[in-house]
């Protein structure tokens, strides 16, 4: 199916999303008191951070998420 929007629609859909994940991915990162994404997949990922596995295959996500919004924000601009 394909959908016609214009330009500043979507991008302004783009951007509302891209806004969104960035503000959970900071929500988990302030819950685990953590600065940094990767840093924290690690941790959550070797067991440092006890009860964050869930949180980290979030994570991994929401970087994943980003960055596909971010490249698809570039390619209408």
């Amino acid at each position: 199916m394909t959908i016609s929007l214009k330009n500043e629609l979507a991008e302004d859909l783009i951007k509302f999303k891209l806004n969104s994940v960035k503000n959970t991915l900071s929500k988990i990162l302030i819950k685990w008191k953590q600065e940094n994404a990767e840093d924290f997949v690690e941790k959550a990922r070797s067991g440092e951070l006890p009860e964050a596995e869930m949180d980290g295959i979030t994570v991994r996500q929401l970087i994943s998420d980003i960055e596909e919004l971010e490249t698809l924000l570039q390619s209408i601009k």
